[in-house]
């Protein structure tokens, strides 16, 4: 009895920790983070429509790692150690801004 309870209580503790994501998963994901760091995001949409006429809307996004000036690489880094618990398997493919 024992046994199965220390066997369960270590299952518990197992999956509190840190979830391992695959690395070319984390480079794709962290590579948007990255992006978002260099500059403010936006799309603007038009359309016309037969029933209500010309419609537009607008959006504008700023992460909190470019609002910090933090340098999209070291977060890209960051961002990868944290998913995989460990280093870049690639470096991030970037936009010149």
């Amino acid at each position: 009895m024992r046994y199965a309870v220390a066997s369960m209580a270590l299952t518990v503790l197992a999956s509190c920790g840190p979830q391992i994501v695959d690395p070319e998963v984390a480079a794709a994901k962290c590579e948007d983070r990255a992006r978002a760091a260099q500059a403010p995001t936006g799309e603007i949409t038009f359309g016309i429509n037969g029933n209500t006429g010309a419609s537009t809307s607008a959006a504008i996004g700023v992460s909190s790692d470019f609002l910090r000036g933090l340098d999209p690489e070291l977060v890209y880094d960051r961002c990868v150690l944290e998913m995989t618990g460990a280093g870049p398997i690639r470096r991030p493919v970037l936009r010149d801004i």
